[in-house]
């Protein structure tokens, strides 16, 4: 079902934007793995509201409850259970948004689909509903660290036509972590930042593009034809709120080289293949090769924005709407650790799923 991702290491996420509280089921996290509410709950303040004055100003602490699965600090093998409840939520704020659809948005879409929706907040398309990724992307990048000390990091690359110009296999999540736009560019930074004020301030949005490494990544993950690494990567990031882009290794600027050129040669590093560039971005035949997997996701502006814009009401008269709320000018900053939440749990289940198939790869 919809709700549901991954095979071996897998993920059920539920709850609505202006519900109860947001949440997620694990099945398949291997037992005896230290884990603390402490150490998700890292990963959950990074992609809370509220946090700094390019965020949405919606006031969560998104405390995570862990209801099963977990006993004296270490995973039982069975089923893991996370709440996050919702505190802040603003349900008046969309009134009008109960008959009239906001552009570009899932309002639309849901009604056709179900014949109802939760209009308060958006409800299952919100955001909101990330929470889940993230508490379970903590656990799977422990596993990850702890067995293979694979190391995933995403940062801002681009806002709007701003673009940093970083190297993937130098970031660290220290000089990621030392702004508010999670941008590892001071210089570039501080002008996304100025950037993102002044959309916000015209009742605006924007988008921009999210990049992420994954280093030390064991060879051997991915399960052709079908299943290959770098198209459960694609799903995996295109599953998130406002994703409108996947590319990985040289992407689309690998279609204007010549075979020659985009060609990793491979060299011996005392009996260790590696290649001599990362064009592939990590990813050949659908297989982790041991170099760092590097791919780009583009999120597009927000959908929900204070400017008047033309829409239509669920009966089919034309309207104007402009959106109240609570809502990011721009996704971006939030978005990196959800990136890096679904990074964590499609190469946790390959690692698993290989380790299953071929022995231990620790």
């Amino acid at each position: 079902m919809g709700s549901t991702f991954g095979h071996l290491f897998r993920i059920s996420t539920f709850g609505e934007s202006h519900g109860g509280g947001v949440g997620v089921v694990i099945d398949g996290c291997p037992p005896l793995i230290e884990i603390s509410a402490e150490e998700i709950q890292v990963e959950l303040d990074r992609r809370r509201p509220g946090q700094s004055k390019i965020t949405t100003p919606r006031k969560e602490a998104d405390q995570c409850e862990i209801l099963s699965g977990v006993f004296e600090g270490k995973t039982l093998g069975t089923p893991i259970a996370m709440l996050v409840r919702n505190k802040d939520q603003r349900s008046q704020d969309y009134d009008e948004m109960s008959v009239k659809y906001r552009p570009s948005h899932a309002d639309a879409t849901y009604d056709a689909k179900y014949g109802i929706r939760n209009w308060q907040g958006g409800g299952r398309s919100s955001a909101r509903e990330t929470i889940g990724r993230v508490a379970a992307g903590a656990i799977a990048k422990k596993i990850l660290k702890e067995a293979a000390n694979v190391e995933i990091i995403a940062y801002v690359k681009r806002i709007k036509d701003i673009e940093a110009m970083i190297d993937s296999s130098a970031v660290t999540m220290d000089q990621v972590e030392s702004n508010i736009v999670r941008c590892p560019d001071a210089e570039c930074s501080d002008r996304m930042i100025d950037l993102i004020e002044q959309v916000r301030n015209q009742g605006d949005s924007i988008g921009g593009v999210v990049e992420c490494v994954a280093r030390r990544v064991p060879v051997g993950l991915g399960d052709p034809v079908f299943d290959k690494l770098e198209a459960d990567l694609a799903k995996a990031m295109m599953s998130l709120p406002a994703s409108k882009g996947f590319e990985i290794g040289s992407g689309f600027a690998g279609t204007l080289l010549t075979g020659s050129e985009h060609n990793d040669e491979f060299y011996s590093d005392g009996g260790t293949i590696r290649t001599v560039t990362n064009r592939s971005g990590g990813v050949q035949g659908g297989i982790s090769n041991g170099e760092d997997i590097v791919m780009r996701i583009a999120f597009k502006p927000t959908a929900t924005i204070r400017k008047e814009q033309r829409t239509v009401t669920n009966d089919g008269e034309e309207v104007t709407l402009a959106a109240k709320g609570r809502h990011d000018p721009c996704v971006l900053p939030r978005a990196v650790p959800m990136v890096e939440a679904m990074v964590a749990l499609v190469l946790c289940d390959h690692f698993l799923r290989q380790r299953g198939q071929c022995g231990d790869l620790s």
